[in-house]
Parts: structure tokens; sequence; C-alpha cells
């Protein structure tokens, strides 16, 4: 009789299980972390990108500037502090006199733009155009009229200057 060796067959050890079990549990945590983590990013700044500070921002901007660039260059008015501008222009481009005005101001926390006719002084409208308003001073730089607008909302704060000439 001649003595024949078993040998092992080809399958895995209770010891490579476990080996191999733990390298892939770790490369998960891995990639599911650094997952986690880029999710984490992209949400902080698309709520930097796209918080109603920086839209705010943005809007007051756009509206100091079109108001400001359309008014006469003769004539405007500045609080003595600086809380509020107000300039005038014409009503339409038929208009020989400038007849109405702009007033920008802060009121509980906005900004607002009243517009209104001048003889009679009457308010036709006020808008308001941003909210989250902290700090709000106007003043006049050279030809221009400058605004600078800080907006908080608690957890983001944004500062806005911005400068208009006067066209008209």
């Amino acid at each position: 009789m001649t003595n024949k060796r078993l040998t092992a067959s080809g399958g895995l050890t209770l010891i490579e299980l476990i080996t191999a079990t733990a390298i892939l549990v770790i490369v998960v945590l891995a990639i599911g972390t650094a997952l986690v983590d880029g999710q984490r990013g992209w949400s902080v700044q698309y709520e930097r990108i796209y918080s109603d500070v920086v839209t705010d921002g943005y809007v007051a901007r756009r509206k100091f500037d079109a108001v400001i660039r359309t008014a006469s260059k003769d004539k405007f008015l500045f609080d003595d502090a600086g809380n509020w501008v107000e300039v005038y222009y014409y009503a339409n481009d038929d208009s020989a006199v400038v007849d109405r005005y702009a007033r920008f101001y802060v009121a509980n926390g906005n900004l607002n733009v009243e517009y209104g006719r001048l003889n009679p002084k009457e308010t036709l409208s006020v808008e308001t155009v941003c909210g989250n308003v902290s700090v709000c001073k106007f003043e006049q730089v050279g030809r221009s009229i400058q605004m600078i607008l800080k907006l908080d909302n608690g957890t983001q704060t944004n500062t806005i200057v911005s400068s208009a000439v006067t066209h008209n």
C-alpha cells in the first residue's frame, strides 16, 4: 500500500476570510467618510452662495445703482449722519423739470426706497429692497453717491459697498 498524501482543496481558510473582510470594511468606511465629507462641504458652499444675505446684497446693489444712475446730477440730499439719501429725477423723458424723488433709508432692519412727487411733496410708493440690514450709510465720494451696507442674518455677514454716479 502506498501512502497518499491528502492535499487541501482550493478554499479559503478562516484567517484569510477574516483578513479580507477587515480590509473590505476599512476601504468601505474610508470611501463613506470621503463621500459624507464631500456632501457636507458642498452643502456649506451652497448655503454660502445662495444665502439670503448674498442674494439680498446683490439685489440692493442693483437697485441702488439703477436708481442713482437715473437721478439728476444737480441736486441730492443726505442725512447728516448718512442714514438716508434722497435723489431727484425726471418722471419721464418728456419732463422739463425734475419732478420726482427717490429716498433710500433703513427701517426695521429693511432697506427701503420711497418714490414720490416733488410739487407738492407726496409719497407714491415704498419698496422694500432687502432685509437683514445691520448697518447702512450713505455718503458723497467725489461725484458719486456711495452706499455701505452690512447684512447679517445671524449665521452669515455680507458687506456691500456700491458707488454710482448721477447722470441726468
